[in-house]
């Protein structure tokens, strides 16, 4: 145990807001809010600023040779994470990873654009070498390594697992889903950017919990459960639109997917449903819902029913958050509220604080990660197939 936790942060983009606002919401553990880096002067200034950064700068290596850094928050673009991760661990800090750990960028001589030219079997057999060699790096560690799944934390995910231990439930059937109308990213429908399209980049949320959730099964009833098999249908539906037709939708998918299905059967012949698309429009949609033996479980991240608003317009309304991917505030409404604890966000960032202040484990570890990417990407191989495939 010691004084403060220092934290570096990697990146200032949406990720960084959310984990931000997390914290600043927990003070049990004192913390400093040492160093900032981005790509651009604008963007970390700005995020000093608004959060009270010691430090901002554009170099990583700022952050790993400061020696009053504890733990370094990987909040930037996917195709980052390897390297940082395993520069941050031999560097001595403790890393924070932000969902997806990592994926298939490209490669020297790909075809480009990779999510059209490149098989998804070549890039399933890559990124599994790649957790392969993250997980070596984090074994010869000791230092911790924490997976930024908010999902996990959800209030109503964590009462799930507690209902789960309690009763020994069995979840026969789990459903979950996150949509909504596409990504603000620019670089969204760019697999070399992404590491493909709405299932990794949200429908990771869902399909995470759900592993998770069948972990919690697995640990209470003494039993090994395990992924099975993986069946995905993806494909892209936006680009058929026209112009007009498409003017609510903000996905742009290149060689990414727009939506996505997938069916998981686990060892114990279960099976688990994961929805996710880009053609969502009036906000954004998560759930997970479990078909257990002795009870229904049905968890609601967004949209939420604790509060409802009508406005006849946005006057004075600029700087008033109502929801996520939200085009308008015109009409009827259900504002978030709570918006990081209710989708995990402070729990999360509360479980990885007190796991370094207190040196214990924390719920999301690379195991999880690890995980996610390996379903995620036999997914992608089983949609380029059209066949279920053993993960």
């Amino acid at each position: 145990m010691k004084g403060e936790i220092c934290i570096g942060m990697a990146g200032a983009g949406r990720a960084t807001e959310l984990h931000m606002n997390a914290l600043q919401r927990y003070t049990e553990v004192p913390v400093c809010y040492k160093h900032i880096i981005a790509r651009r002067f604008e963007q970390v200034n700005a995020y000093k600023e608004k959060y009270g950064f010691c430090n901002a700068s554009l170099s990583f290596e700022d952050l790993l040779n400061d020696s009053e850094i504890d733990v370094i928050d990987i909040c930037t673009p996917p195709y980052t994470h390897v390297d940082m991760i395993t520069r941050a661990l031999q560097a001595g800090k403790h890393v924070i990873c932000e969902k997806p750990l990592c994926g298939y960028f490209g490669e020297k001589d790909d075809l480009e654009p990779i999510g059209k030219r490149v098989s998804k079997v070549k890039m399933y057999e890559s990124v599994i070498k790649s957790l392969d060699k993250l997980k070596e790096v984090i074994s010869k560690s000791n230092k911790l390594f924490m997976y930024a799944e908010n999902f996990v934390y959800a209030p109503a995910i964590m009462k799930a697992a507690e209902i789960i231990r309690k009763k020994e439930s069995k979840i026969l059937y789990a459903k979950g889903e996150e949509s909504l109308k596409g990504s603000s990213s620019p670089v969204a429908g760019e697999w070399s950017k992404t590491g493909g399209g709405t299932f990794i980049r949200v429908g990771a949320h869902p399909l995470t919990a759900i592993l998770w959730l069948k972990q919690v099964e697995a640990k209470t009833r003494g039993e090994d459960i395990y992924v099975k098999t993986v069946f995905a249908d993806m494909g892209q539906i936006t680009p058929n639109l026209s112009e007009y037709e498409h003017r609510h939708i903000a996905a742009r998918p290149n060689d990414v997917e727009d939506c996505a299905t997938v069916i998981i059967t686990f060892s114990d012949n279960s099976r688990a449903v994961i929805i996710a698309t880009d053609t969502l429009l009036g906000g954004s949609k998560n759930y997970v819902e479990l078909y257990c033996n002795d009870a229904v479980i049905n968890c609601k991240m967004t949209m939420s029913d604790m509060m409802e608003t009508y406005f006849l317009d946005e006057d004075r309304m600029d700087d008033i958050y109502i929801s996520e991917m939200l085009p308008s505030k015109v009409g009827w409404n259900k504002p978030f509220l709570e918006d990081e604890i209710i989708r995990g966000y402070t729990d999360e960032m509360r479980d990885f604080i007190e796991s370094i202040y207190y040196g214990r484990m924390p719920k999301s570890t690379f195991d999880l990660a690890y995980d996610t990417t390996k379903i995620i990407y036999a997914a992608y191989k089983s949609a380029e197939l059209g066949l279920a495939v053993i993960p």
